[in-house]
């Protein structure tokens, strides 16, 4: 948790002004015991009746600061806290953001979900508490400590005896509850990532009525976190009733031996009253103590997994000195790359080289798992390449700036993406500032303004969470419609027309070569058809370049294609 300190540091006049705060409440209600033994002893038992009231009116002057004080306390080390989880979400998210995909698939989105909710919350929480005790608890400790020696030293050797067991009790229950905690927080995580793959895979699930088996799955999940939960509670639930019964014994053991000097001569009741308050401010500060115990250790673990991600250093990087482009636009050449996944046997690509120009369509197809979409993952450096380069305009895609890599590309993915909001918000998504024609006419070339004009409030319906009220089709014609907006130099189509009949496709394709007449355009396909009229196909095989030409000439020269197209195409048709 100490690397996390550092997000405290703009409120370091709010943590001092709570420390002062505390340490007067401290001071409050360590002298409130030592008027009461004045009132007893002297207004009580010597019969002043105007001393009572003076002390006591005093008494209650010096409570209502000790309440104000802890008042204004408990404001701000809320606002600190609240302040400080604020910082640490906020850093957390923008530090994600530059993660590659290989980061992502290291921790796991469900796991980063956990981290930036869960476990910022856990912190958050313990930090609150830390304010108020950090101070509070020792100063009550050592403060109850001496004053209950001046009362009387020789019976404060009960304290002797009970404040090392009281405080061997609290470390052997932390000590068995910490492993707990991590081990709750990564079921936690799991917990998440059942619900996760339930709730967005509801349609495939009840397709194949595979709710119970989902069912199963989320309760053994449920029932695991729980389980755990279970024994971290009991083993804390001990806690409590441990510090009650050393609380009530040292009392009996105090009024014990205190009855015996009063009766001695040796000491006053007020003062055994006064020694009794102080114990009890002992043993309640050794148990916010505990308190602390409590949630620290599980705070600590959160803090680490936190401090995980924070530590994690994305391994593609912006150069410190960006190399200007070349003069032509668009121009994009892959020489003999290669490029494995992590764990992986055998790579996903390997020798891949070919140019696209601007002005050109260069097409991709090939079977189920040739790596079609790595490749295009490749272009806008969603991974970095093991061997060999991506050159842009002249310019190893490794030497730009990702920022102005990715302005260059109208990205289309292969799982269409939409976001909440309005259906002119997810177009202006690739374009902040676009005008209302440019985005009308975005749409009209993705073939998108037709069932836009058919809903209630055309460009202004709600796109639901995740599009859940729109067509797979529909879907790819707005991603392809925040694509166009944007009028990149190089258009990338990551199987982006799978969803659509063939009139549409056939109608969008016409429309998309005029469009991007002088734009270098790459299109990944599993149909022929989409991919029949391009300058260029590349016919990708187990990660390999299996044949690059036209239609025509592959047809002639590449045995992968033409299985390709007799698998798809009558005698007929391609003939």
């Amino acid at each position: 948790m100490a690397k996390m300190m550092a997000f405290l540091k703009p409120y370091k006049w709010f943590i001092t002004g709570v420390l002062i705060l505390i340490f007067l409440q401290s001071l409050s209600d360590l002298y409130l015991p030592t008027l009461m033994a004045d009132i007893v002893n002297r207004g009580i038992v010597e019969g002043d009746i105007p001393y009572i009231f003076r002390i006591g009116a005093f008494m209650l002057v010096v409570a209502a600061a000790g309440a104000v004080c802890s008042v204004a306390a408990s404001y701000m080390s809320s606002r600190i806290a609240a302040g400080f989880g604020r910082a640490v979400r906020s850093r957390v998210f923008s530090h994600v953001e530059n993660f590659s995909l290989q980061e992502f698939d290291k921790i796991g989105t469900a796991s980063l979900i956990t981290r930036t909710t869960n476990d910022i919350t856990q912190v958050q929480q313990v930090l609150t508490l830390m304010l108020r005790l950090m101070i509070s608890a020792p100063m009550m400790c050592i403060g109850g400590i001496i004053m209950a020696v001046s009362k009387d030293a020789r019976l404060s050797l009960v304290l002797v005896v009970v404040i090392p067991v009281l405080a061997l009790a609290i470390w052997l229950i932390a000590s068995r509850g910490m492993p707990l905690f991590k081990a709750l927080q990564k079921k936690l995580d799991h917990l998440n990532l059942v619900l996760r793959e339930g709730l967005t895979g509801i349609r495939v699930i009840r397709s194949f009525n595979r709710t119970e088996h989902e069912g199963r799955r989320f309760q053994e999940a449920n029932r695991s976190l729980t389980d755990t939960a279970t024994k971290v509670n009991r083993i804390m639930a001990a806690m409590m009733p441990v510090m009650m019964l050393v609380m009530n014994f040292s009392s009996m053991a105090i009024i014990w031996f205190g009855s015996i000097r009063i009766s001695r001569g040796h000491m006053q009741v007020g003062d055994l009253m006064a020694f009794l308050q102080y114990a009890m401010q002992i043993m309640f500060s050794l148990i916010m103590v505990s308190m602390m115990f409590v949630m620290i250790p599980r705070a600590s673990v959160s803090a680490g997994r936190i401090n995980e991600v924070l530590d994690m250093t994305a391994d593609m990087k912006d150069p410190d000195l960006e190399r200007p482009t070349g003069t032509r636009k668009g121009y994009i050449e892959f020489d003999d790359v290669s490029f494995s996944y992590p764990g992986a046997e055998e790579p996903a690509l390997s020798g891949i080289s070919f140019s696209a120009a601007p002005g050109e369509v260069t097409a991709i197809i090939g079977g189920t798992g040739s790596g079609k979409s790595t490749l295009i993952s490749l272009i806008p450096r969603f991974y970095d390449v093991e061997g060999g380069s991506i050159r842009i305009d002249g310019v190893d895609v490794r030497e730009m700036k990702q920022e102005t890599l990715r302005a260059k590309i109208g990205y289309v993915p292969q799982k269409a993406v939409l976001f909440s909001g309005t259906i002119a918000e997810n177009i202006r998504y690739g374009k902040e500032d676009a005008t209302d024609e440019e985005m009308r006419h975005a749409a009209a070339i993705a073939q998108a303004d037709g069932f836009i004009a058919a809903m209630p409030n055309g460009y202004e319906s709600v796109i639901a969470q995740g599009g859940t009220n729109v067509s797979g089709g529909q879907k790819q014609r707005l991603s392809i419609a925040r694509a166009l907006v944007r009028r990149p130099e190089i258009y990338v189509f990551d199987d982006s027309f799978s969803a659509l009949d063939f009139k549409t496709d056939a109608k969008l394709r016409a429309a998309l070569r005029g469009e991007t007449a002088d734009a270098t355009v790459i299109i990944v396909a599993q149909r022929v058809t989409t991919v029949i009229d391009a300058d260029r196909i590349i016919v990708l095989d187990e990660g390999r370049i299996a044949g690059i030409d036209s239609h025509r000439e592959l047809m002639d020269s590449c045995e992968v294609y033409r299985e390709i197209v007799a698998s798809q195409l009558s005698e007929d048709e391609i003939a």
